[in-house]
């Protein structure tokens, strides 16, 4: 008797922990305050809402039905909030573009450390157009360059730096009007890539600060001036937005960059979290923080490709653009 009400005891203390995991991702996912736990606890949403489940399997084993009942409603409310991600287009459709499709590959390479020699391989391998990298050094540039890069990819927009600050596009395409998002703390570039299309498709290289290391309200401030130049970029018909966000889906700042007809090319596809970050560790990535988001474009196929001496993957989407081809340089078909 006494063994059996210790169980029960033990099952209600695992069912109310896993309610309290899962209350807590949901609040952090509705949540769009600028405080570093808030951000936190976003970041690993999911996470605590397998807590929830474990939590209702021994709250089911136990017989105990309102904790059930409990737990099932908060799982009702996680899979309304993160359910969209499997389901291809539930976050908006831009329609059919009929124009080329352009390949954009998208690395953070760890402050420089990469493998050059890798990944130039991967970019030939992959019939990359169009590369965004994060955390670019001079002595990267200087490897990229002796590993063949420019070769591939022989237009460049550069901004290296000291430590993780850097950033750096390179294209088969012609690139003009390069320039850096103001006021953000990392370097944020943007260029026009010239895609036949008469108008440029405007491409985005994004690294918004870190919050684990820098204040919540620096990290808060960069996602507002991004995403004030993501609406000022808007009256483009193509406009491209690749980088290491340093944020995921569950991140409301995130969430809030998806509107005035911009999408992930991941909820696109019903890709799920795709988790890019860490990969340097003995465990797998659990976060995914790298993303493509498009606006006019479509989204084809989207892929995570390893990157040997970085502590993120990469990821490679295939875009279809919006617009018709009209001479010039044509990017992949």
């Amino acid at each position: 008797m006494r063994g059996s009400i210790a169980l029960r005891g033990a099952a209600a203390v695992v069912g109310v922990a896993g309610v309290v995991s899962g209350l807590a991702a949901l609040v952090a996912f509705r949540s769009g305050a600028s405080t570093n736990v808030v951000i936190v606890t976003a970041s690993f949403a999911p996470f605590l809402l397998a807590v929830t489940i474990v939590g209702a399997i021994v709250t089911a084993a136990a017989r105990q039905w309102i904790l059930l009942g409990i737990s099932a409603l908060v799982l009702a409310l996680g899979g309304w909030a993160f359910g969209p991600l499997w389901v291809g287009g539930a976050s908006g459709s831009v329609g059919a573009p009929t124009g080329p499709t352009i390949r954009v590959m998208q690395s953070n390479i760890m402050v420089g450390s990469a493998d050059p020699t890798a990944l130039v391989q991967a970019v030939r391998d992959q019939g990359v157009d169009v590369l965004t990298l994060q955390e670019l050094t001079e002595p990267a540039v200087a490897a990229l360059r002796d590993s063949g890069l420019e070769d591939v990819l022989p237009h460049t927009f550069l901004e290296p730096r000291v430590g993780g600050n850097g950033g750096g596009i390179y294209s088969r395409l012609p690139l003009s009007n390069g320039r850096t998002v103001e006021g953000m703390a990392l370097t944020n570039l943007v260029v026009d890539v010239d895609a036949g299309l008469g108008e440029p498709v405007v491409l985005f290289d994004v690294h918004p600060v870190p919050a684990y290391i820098a204040p919540a309200e620096h990290w808060t401030e960069d996602f507002d001036r991004l995403r004030d130049a993501m609406d000022a970029a808007a009256v483009s018909d193509n406009v491209i937005v690749s980088g290491d966000f340093n944020a995921t889906y569950s991140h409301r700042k995130f969430r809030d960059l998806r509107h005035g007809g911009y999408v992930d090319a991941a909820d696109q596809l019903g890709a799920g979290t795709l988790p890019t970050y860490p990969t340097d560790k003995r465990y797998p990535a659990i976060v995914g923080i790298d993303h493509v988001l498009t606006k006019g474009a479509q989204a084809t196929s989207l892929e995570r490709v390893e990157v040997a001496g970085s502590d993120h993957y990469g990821l490679i989407a295939e875009l279809r653009l919006s617009g018709d081809q009209n001479g010039g340089d044509s990017p992949s078909e």
